[in-house]
């Protein structure tokens, strides 16, 4: 079994870490670069940067900041929020990204993880899925995709558009299950299992982390490659290394810094 990977997540609006629920209620939570360095130092493998300032001003702000993490920390840098067209990609990229999220707008155009996937590698285009329990409890389960941050259903199978993608060129898939999401309750883990044993790609499981457990639970039972938490480290639950300890504990490969 491959090393499983942690990863936190820091949500930014023009230039800076927030905090809210659902995006409401947003509170100034630091500055970005130093987070990075926090996370760097606990031994987080990746870290995830979702705009959410949805302006182009913002986006411009989010390349800068990109810029100024990459200079100071060592870790692989994803960046994902107002992500349009193959500009944007390559504005990121060249800010010290190593990878793009794309959401809404793949659906909206699926040709652009193709495009993306041609001119900087598959290794660099993530689609990040938001996925929705639509089916009967005594009917076999069935998510939906939703975008615009969760808020719009577009009719579209989770797995099937996620089998889709990787066959146009995404190289990782970024799970984020909208049942889960901010429950503290455990990660999805019959979605991510599903999509999970279905593509060739690493999956990135998100939403739902509360207790070590969870994370246990979705790199084994649910077949990620990788977990993604925010509040859990954010507000000081649990460090990396506490988790990484646990995990290794349950026998569950992790990277560890050298």
């Amino acid at each position: 079994m491959l090393a499983k990977r942690i990863i936190p997540c820091l949500d930014i609006k023009n230039g800076r870490v927030v905090k809210g629920v659902n995006f409401v209620g947003l509170r100034d939570a630091g500055d970005p670069v130093e987070q990075a360095k926090l996370y760097n130092a606990m031994g987080a493998d990746e870290l995830v940067f979702l705009d959410i300032s949805a302006t182009p001003e913002g986006n411009a702000t989010v390349a800068e900041m990109v810029r100024e993490v990459a200079d100071q920390v060592f870790m692989p840098l994803a960046v994902g929020g107002g992500i349009r067209e193959v500009a944007d990609i390559k504005r990121i990229l060249r800010a010290g990204a190593d990878k793009v999220g794309i959401n809404s707008a793949a659906v909206r155009t699926p040709e652009l993880l193709t495009q993306g996937a041609e001119r900087f590698g598959s290794q660099c285009i993530v689609l990040s899925i938001d996925a929705k329990l639509i089916s009967a409890a005594d009917e076999d389960p069935k998510w939906e995709v939703y975008v615009s941050g969760g808020r719009t259903p577009t009719g579209i199978d989770a797995v099937e558009w996620a089998i889709e993608a990787v066959e146009r060129g995404a190289g990782e898939i970024l799970l984020t299950s909208i049942d889960a999401d901010g429950t503290t309750a455990g990660y999805d883990i019959t979605l991510t299992k599903a999509i999970a044993d279905r593509v060739s790609v690493p999956v990135i499981a998100s939403g739902g982390a509360g207790t070590p457990q969870h994370f246990a639970e979705v790199l084994t039972t649910g077949n990620a490659d990788a977990a993604l938490a925010a509040s859990i480290f954010h507000d000081k639950v649990y460090t990396v290394d506490e988790l990484k300890t646990y995990l290794e504990d349950q026998g569950v490969p992790i990277r560890r810094q050298v």
